[in-house]
């Protein structure tokens, strides 16, 4: 089968190759993959940002077809379309698998990072941990939902953001722009959008949301928050900026909170007296759970949330990867393994 394995020598650090699956075990299941999302976590794994994982196959927005199941498996059959995830696998025994924090388990397993993931024709899964996609759901946004989706709804969810509140998202790309559709059509919040790319602002202004800053042009956001609503109720920051982070910080209003997502290399500035008097709360927020996962699908079966997707073949993804690390990426590129 071809399969996209990192290799640091090679254009974008990724290479297509031909690879041999071996034969499934207890509790497995082969999927036949039809699309896989490229993340920007991606570009973290194939860099060596996490670890050095050459011929690691790459992916974790996987979505495909069940060909085959181990004979001691119950939760899948032949024919069901399935997720493959960045949380491939957990123990399902510690602390956080059964308090429903299972992303945090200290044994878990990572698709397309510490295990082999869904960018390749084929792929060996843990049954239990593959969710199955709704009917109504097209497969190739479908991938997008796997991680991005899952990701921001999940961050959304931890802003415990209210109807008619305000929510800031700082970054409209393939994870912004899900978000402010999760935040507008699902949890009825007041969306800014808030990004340094006009296109990506009017993109996020066409899927909803009711205020948009470039602070390139327009100043800080977060004094611009502060003076035009007294602050938000909450901020999700998926852009991979520490300027972002920080500007999150000061642009929620007292008691407010702050979801960190993305994964900039930098520390971020917190002003501790502000935190402490205004009762301000910075989480992170890691992906999702399997039932997180099942919700966020549900939504897009439903057509709350549409996932921006575009299609390329095989061959093209070392183009991709260069184009989403210089930022030429509207929404989410999805190999198309069907072609």
């Amino acid at each position: 089968m071809k399969a996209v394995v990192v290799n640091p020598n090679a254009k974008s650090n990724i290479e297509v190759i031909e690879k041999e699956l071996r034969p499934l075990k207890s509790g497995e299941a082969l999927v036949d993959v039809e699309y896989c999302g490229v993340c920007h976590t991606d570009l973290h794994v194939a860099a060596g940002d996490f670890g050095n994982v050459e011929g690691r196959i790459l992916g974790h927005e996987g979505i495909g077809i069940v060909s085959q199941v181990a004979d001691d498996v119950t939760s899948l059959k032949v024919g069901d379309r399935v997720s493959i995830a960045w949380m491939f696998h957990a123990c399902g025994r510690c602390e956080y698998c059964t308090t429903g924090r299972e992303t945090f388990c200290r044994n878990v397993q990572n698709a397309g990072y510490s295990v082999d993931g869904g960018m390749a024709e084929q792929c060996i899964v843990t049954a239990d941990y593959a969710v199955k996609v709704p009917e109504g759901l097209d497969p190739a946004q479908a991938s997008s939902i796997t991680c991005a989706g899952l990701t921001t709804y999940k961050a959304i969810k931890v802003a415990d953001i209210k109807a008619g509140q305000w929510i800031a998202i700082y970054g409209c790309g393939g994870l912004g722009n899900l978000a402010i559709q999760y935040a507008k059509h699902v949890f009825n919040a007041k969306v800014i959008a808030v990004d340094i790319n006009d296109d990506k602002l009017a993109l996020a202004k066409e899927i909803g949301a009711d205020m948009t800053i470039n602070p390139l042009t327009q100043g800080d956001a977060g004094t611009v928050i502060q003076e035009q609503l007294n602050g938000a109720h909450a901020a999700v920051v998926t852009a991979v900026s520490k300027t972002a982070f920080n500007s999150a910080v000061n642009a929620v209003r007292a008691c407010g909170k702050v979801v960190a997502v993305g994964l900039p290399s930098d520390t971020m500035d917190l002003n501790i007296p502000r935190l402490v008097l205004d009762g301000i709360e910075v989480v992170g927020s890691l992906v999702g759970t399997r039932m997180d996962l099942e919700e966020a699908f549900q939504f897009g079966a439903e057509g709350k949330v549409v996932p921006v997707v575009q299609t390329r073949c095989l061959h093209e993804v070392q183009d991709v990867f260069d184009e989403m690390e210089k930022g030429k990426i509207q929404g989410r590129m999805v190999i198309d393994f069907n072609k």
